[in-house]
């Protein structure tokens, strides 16, 4: 049998930030997040040499261990071990043998929230591998747990929602790690007239958001007025994004977009570089309007916000420098999984 599974990545809107503790802890969190058309997929193909076997592209590992009840986490492959080891736990089964195969449709550490998406989508294949009673609720939570306590990784809570549920979503986080989705019915000329004025940009650069998470985690944690208030203000802009889009307001939801950019780069040291405020030059005097870097910051994918008359201006100008532009649609579905059983059947 070979169970796989899928789960989208996500475009933070508005509101980044406030769903990682302490903040959301002590003040409340709101996120206004979409999911797109690329993805983290996930197989489990069952064998019979008495091995587990991990195969992750991205990383080009290959390991493989004995049949055991807890895999070493050390660095390698440790998204895949950190699911297997806490399914064992929770859920306890006989260990059998299996090969598991990882893939994503984007680079690590470009700020769509590919691992804590990747957690989801392991978890998603065990779910359907072993029938285990786990909801969408149930899966992020239990992803958002295996990535930051298990494997003590810095992030936020976003990712792992957007991921299950898919869509645009409005996310409350409240204290003790309680999260309410609510999920925003988008008229269709709306996400269409997003897509039409919307440009992801790959910088060309990943990186890794842990340094500038524990920065904001610091801030937060010593009481620095300046980023506080800056986060404050980032949190009040997924509110007022999600009436904006709503409404189908695109000015506003390019003014939002342009003053959230300006209060997250007071958060921390590095969410912004020469590089990036490169990228933000070209992109203004080919007619952007407004823009943000997704996710933590420091690299990774831009969002700009174009009259759409002028997008082909705006991809132009970026083409000339290091990165890339990757097009999108929006999507509607979350996380899901399925089995093939009859394998000789399908591939004969």
């Amino acid at each position: 049998m070979i169970i796989r599974s899928k789960a989208p990545l996500r475009l933070g809107l508005a509101g980044g930030g406030s769903d990682v503790s302490p903040y959301s802890d002590i003040y409340g969190g709101l996120v206004l997040n979409a999911t797109i058309n690329l993805y983290t997929y996930c197989t489990i193909e069952e064998t019979d040499d008495g091995l587990i076997r991990i195969d992750s592209y991205d990383s080009g590992s290959k390991l493989s261990f004995p049949l055991v009840g807890e895999l070493p986490v050390d660095g390698r492959a440790d998204l895949v071990k950190g699911v297997y080891n806490r399914v064992m736990k929770d859920f306890p089964f006989t260990p059998r043998s299996f090969r598991i195969i990882t893939y994503n449709d984007a680079p690590a550490g470009s700020g769509l929230g590919t691992s804590s998406t990747m957690v989801v989508c392991i978890l998603k294949a065990f779910t359907e591998w072993l029938s285990l009673p786990l909801g969408d609720y149930e899966i992020a939570r239990l992803a958002y747990e295996i990535e930051r306590k298990d494997l003590g990784l810095s992030g936020g809570k976003q990712d792992q929602y957007a991921a299950a549920f898919g869509g645009f979503n409005f996310i409350e986080f409240l204290p003790d790690d309680r999260v309410i989705v609510n999920p925003l019915k988008v008229k269709r000329w709306i996400t269409d007239e997003l897509e039409a004025g919307l440009v992801l940009y790959f910088t060309g650069k990943s990186r890794s958001s842990a340094r500038i998470i524990d920065e904001q985690r610091k801030n937060t944690s010593s009481g620095n007025t300046r980023a506080i208030e800056a986060m404050h203000a980032i949190k009040q802009s997924a509110v007022d994004m999600k009436a904006a889009i709503l409404k189908g307001d695109m000015r506003e939801f390019s003014s939002i977009l342009g003053r959230s950019w300006e209060q997250k780069k007071k958060m921390a040291e590095g969410i912004t570089n020469e590089n990036i405020q490169h990228a933000f030059d070209v992109a203004a005097a080919a007619g952007a309007k407004a823009g943000k870097v997704s996710g933590a910051g420091g690299g990774g994918f831009i969002i700009f916000y174009v009259d759409p008359a002028d997008k082909k201006n705006v991809e132009e100008a970026l083409g000339t420098l290091d990165g890339y532009v990757l097009p999108f649609l929006f999507t509607d579905g979350g996380a899901h999984g399925w089995k093939i059983y009859d394998t000789d059947t399908i591939y004969k």
